[in-house]
């Protein structure tokens, strides 16, 4: 039996609460029946303006912060892309067909953003319930009137204060955290006598940085290792817990048989580091000498080679779940593949590829598309153009490791 088809202008019109759809930049896209029946406007005077040039501020209440609240509020879910739910607000509207006459208003606002499939605000929901009867059911008296519009008044002011010290101490993280993460991550010199570009992108949130890492260590005969890693979590706790998993993993890739063992070395010394589970990581062994690259990856997106024919070969064949995400010691496995002079090895984290609402195939296959094209490019060169076609114009949601050798 088939479904029927779900009219959505027609949901939209019939939702018993008041709902606008906003532009990122707050221009009224569009208006639902019961926001119109509730503050008496006309939809075609409402559509295409700015929306507090429909609603502006009552300038006769002089302590009045609804349209300061709302706009801060709106600001926020564009700046972060997630919902924000607002406390009570008094926020009085002009009486249709009396400029400059207000009544006296009461609403909870809850503020939505719509995201495209890069992670950008596309639209912003913002639904509103209107309180004012309730309001003015509970005041008995002017006083007690006073008193509510007084206490209503300091209690959004007060959530205001919050929230600016909350964003302030959000960037005040960001910037010890990515500090922390440059100093555990510095530019390295030629590793046995061969260069790797590397690159270290933030994420556009404050919240969202410092969890991503990268290692080359040189090993005997004319080989390198070199791995990235994503640790779970954000913030100064990630660039922590990474600062610690990069330097056990430096350090077993020097002792251990290959990139198997040294994950393996790496995933029980993850199980004594809180934080540490489910990090996903990857190391590749190259051997100049016999044109080799030994891999393997502990649930991280695969390694990329870029043959001189234009070939891109994704390294995917001994692939396992993440550190700590199995209760017993289970051998890694490890592949490995022949490359000829002038390939490229690029090795990234999520941040590089993912998209929300987009399948990972996608990603991957931007990624080899990029690298086919600009295969030539010298390694320094080849990762700014990987970044700057891959990652979002306006920046990406996760932040980004990326490493380049040329073989």
């Amino acid at each position: 039996m088939s479904r029927p088809a779900i009219d959505y202008a027609a949901v939209f019109q019939a939702l018993p609460g008041g709902v606008l759809l906003l532009s990122p930049e707050f221009v009224i896209l569009d208006v639902n029946q019961a926001l119109l029946d509730r503050t008496g406007r006309e939809r075609h005077r409402m559509v295409g303006r700015y929306l507090f040039d429909v609603f502006p501020e009552n300038p006769a209440v002089a302590e009045a912060g609804g349209m300061r609240n709302l706009l801060a509020s709106l600001e926020r879910v564009v700046a972060t892309g997630r919902r924000d739910a607002m406390a009570l607000q008094r926020y009085d509207v002009e009486a249709p067909g009396r400029p400059g006459v207000f009544e006296e208003r009461y609403w909870s606002p809850v503020n939505t953003p719509v995201l495209d499939a890069e992670g950008r605000v596309l639209l912003v929901v913002h639904r509103v319930e209107e309180v004012t009867e309730i309001v003015r059911a509970g005041v008995r008296m002017p006083r007690d009137r006073e008193r509510m519009e007084a206490e209503l008044y300091t209690r959004a002011q007060e959530l205001q204060e919050v929230n600016d010290w909350l964003r302030a101490s959000h960037a005040r993280e960001r910037q010890v955290a990515v500090a922390l993460q440059a100093a555990m991550l510095p530019r390295p010199r030629p590793v046995a006598g061969h260069r790797a570009a590397v690159r270290y992108q933030p994420a556009i949130s404050a919240l969202n940085v410092c969890g991503d890492w990268y290692d080359l260590s040189e090993l005997p005969g004319d080989r390198m290792a070199v791995a990235v890693g994503d640790v779970v979590g954000h913030g100064l706790d990630a660039a922590c817990v990474m600062g610690q998993l990069r330097s056990a993993l430096s350090a077993a890739a020097r002792v251990a048989r290959g990139p198997a063992q040294a994950l393996e070395v790496l995933g029980i010394y993850a199980r004594s580091v809180a934080g540490a589970e489910s990090t996903t990581a990857v190391q590749a062994l190259i051997d100049w000498r016999a044109h080799t690259l030994t891999y393997s990856s502990a649930g991280h997106p695969p390694p990329a080679l870029a043959h001189p024919d234009g070939t891109v070969e994704l390294l995917d064949a001994a692939t396992d779940p993440p550190l700590g995400a199995r209760p017993d010691h289970v051998e890694r496995p490890e592949a490995q593949v022949s490359f000829t002079e002038g390939a490229v090895l690029v090795l990234y984290t999520d941040g590089l590829i993912e998209r929300r609402g987009e399948d990972i195939d996608v990603g991957l296959a931007r990624l080899a598309g990029s690298l086919a094209r600009h295969r030539e490019a010298d390694a320094e060169a080849l990762a700014d153009r990987l970044l700057a076609e891959l990652l979002p114009p306006g920046g990406a949601t996760d932040d980004t490791a990326l490493v380049v050798i040329r073989l």
